[in-house]
């Protein structure tokens, strides 16, 4: 397995378990803490999170075993992580503190992620 591969591997289920503690955190510590509003956006980040850790895993295991060279697949993968870190995070940081203003960062991370879904097919077509 390359070093990159087994990068994406790790980050993705990493992500993965904090997807689901995240998700536990959101309906058991917080729940009575939010409003109604507040907690859809937290399940909001959540599911986002958690799709795109599996996708991430999913980078990981294409590069093992069909691409490993791929610069194409590993520009997907840092965008994975980066519209983690730009959206969800940014999602997850405005329900804590109520920065308004990190509303602003989070479709920044949904342009990652729609440039990661893009470079993945474009992988798979070149393949």
């Amino acid at each position: 397995m390359t070093p990159t591969a087994k990068l994406f591997l790790v980050l993705g289920a990493l992500a993965g378990a904090a997807g689901v503690a995240l998700g536990a955190f959101g309906a058991h510590a917080l729940k009575a803490r939010l409003t109604p509003d507040q907690l859809a956006v937290w399940q909001t980040a959540v599911q986002y999170h958690f799709w795109h850790a599996l996708a991430l895993v999913a980078i990981g295991i294409i590069i093992s075993a069909a691409l490993p060279g791929s610069t194409t697949l590993r520009w997907a993968g840092w965008l994975m992580v980066a519209g983690l870190v730009l959206f969800s995070g940014s999602l997850y940081v405005l329900v804590l503190s109520g920065a308004r203003w990190l509303g602003a960062v989070t479709p920044l991370g949904g342009a990652a992620w729609i440039a990661a879904w893009l470079l993945l097919a474009w992988a798979a077509l070149r393949s």
